[in-house]
């Protein structure tokens, strides 16, 4: 591929101030390259320039709109955060789009130019999905919190792409939330001094797993998920404990969904799971462990 020599050198600026830590200057350069017509990406190897792709990407999550003072305009929309895995989103997305109710929407973040950009932009094509890229990836609490502010639905649904829907699980989980704050698929409760948490049965719960959590829009945006979360494991517990700190109602609903292979433990670096878990569960239990206050009766 043959890169023009101006385009060089502002991709050779950019590389020195992302080397300087300058993403102000960074993000400046990137949009001079997308008026030029190249796109920029940011891997271990290195940046690689392209030519720019038929979709807007913007810099950071931070960059998206806030339409948070926006009244809702719609009933639901599913937010799913694309960290690659091409094959595992389109399986995802063909099961929502088979079984949930016409009036759900779905909003897809391709979190960090992913190798699966392409398939999101390839799904947008569909009247009921809509695409979001940005060129820096972002933890999982900023990212998440970012599409609950973008978001225009009285309902925000939490989705993971090892999620697969086997039937209508969304219009359960839509009719849970008319009567509590939060419903989702997979509820548990806290065991063992605090240390440990076990599978709850259908009702209310002291905490609901990410794989599928349905909030109202009014309380999502009043209990954020806790910022200093980059990864997701233990941040749902964690977030699910702020919200009953608020005075929120949790319940677990059974639904008609499978879990296909959890690429964000399975397949993610082992050393950053395992820190980040254990940072956000010892922060967890500096804040909550001992409040039995927030605890169901057993």
């Amino acid at each position: 591929m043959s890169v023009p020599a101006d385009v060089q050198a502002l991709a050779e600026q950019r590389r020195e101030a992302r080397a300087h830590k300058d993403f102000a200057a960074s993000d400046a350069l990137r949009e001079e390259l997308a008026e030029l017509g190249w796109t920029v990406r940011d891997t271990a190897e290195g940046q690689q320039l392209a030519p720019a792709p038929p979709y807007p990407v913007v810099g950071s999550v931070g960059e998206l709109p806030d339409r948070s003072a926006e009244p809702a305009d719609h009933r639901c929309t599913v937010a799913l955060l694309v960290d690659g895995w091409p094959d595992d989103l389109r399986t995802c997305v063909a099961a929502l789009l088979e079984h949930s109710p016409k009036d759900v929407r779905l909003l897809l973040l391709d979190n960090g130019l992913t190798d699966a950009d392409a398939t999101v932009h390839e799904l947008a094509a569909h009247g009921r999905v809509e695409e979001l890229h940005v060129e820096r990836a972002a933890g999982w609490a900023e990212a998440r919190n970012a599409l609950i502010r973008y978001a225009t639905a009285d309902v925000h649904v939490l989705m993971d792409l090892s999620t697969v829907l086997e039937g209508d699980a969304l219009s359960p989980l839509l009719e849970a939330v008319q009567h509590a704050d939060a419903a989702g698929w997979r509820g548990v409760r806290v065991e063992d001094g605090w240390l440990s948490f076990t599978d709850s049965p259908p009702g209310e719960v002291e905490a609901l797993l990410s794989y599928l959590i349905a909030v109202r829009r009014t309380v999502a945006l009043e209990v954020p998920l806790p910022a200093k979360a980059r990864f997701y494991r233990n941040a749902d517990m964690e977030w699910s404990f702020l919200l009953r700190e608020q005075g929120k109602r949790l319940v677990a609903v059974d639904v008609p969904a499978h879990q296909d292979r959890h690429r964000g433990y399975h397949d993610s670096d082992p050393e950053r799971r395992d820190r980040e878990s254990k940072k956000t569960y010892d922060r967890f239990l500096q804040r909550f462990r001992g409040r039995e206050d927030l605890r169901l009766p057993r």
